[in-house]
């Protein structure tokens, strides 16, 4: 296989995954309350937005180096 339709395939992949994902979560944990030996922690969960802007133009891309590679 060619380099190009590799990578072609690999933005398509992450063009699909974006869309259906909409953002990558994760877990801090923080303290709430530190008085002496006692301490208190909470999780927060965060989101960075995924826009799907993004998306689209991976799977855009992606189609657009299928085509051209396979010429």
């Amino acid at each position: 296989m060619k380099p190009t339709i590799i990578f072609a395939a690999i933005l398509i992949v992450i063009g699909i995954v974006s869309f259906g994902y909409q953002g990558i979560t994760y877990t801090t944990r923080e303290k709430v309350v530190n008085i002496g030996p006692l301490t208190v922690t909470a999780d927060k969960t965060n989101t960075i937005p995924l826009p799907p802007v993004i998306g689209a133009i991976a799977l855009v891309g992606g189609i657009g180096l299928l085509i051209l590679g396979r010429k």
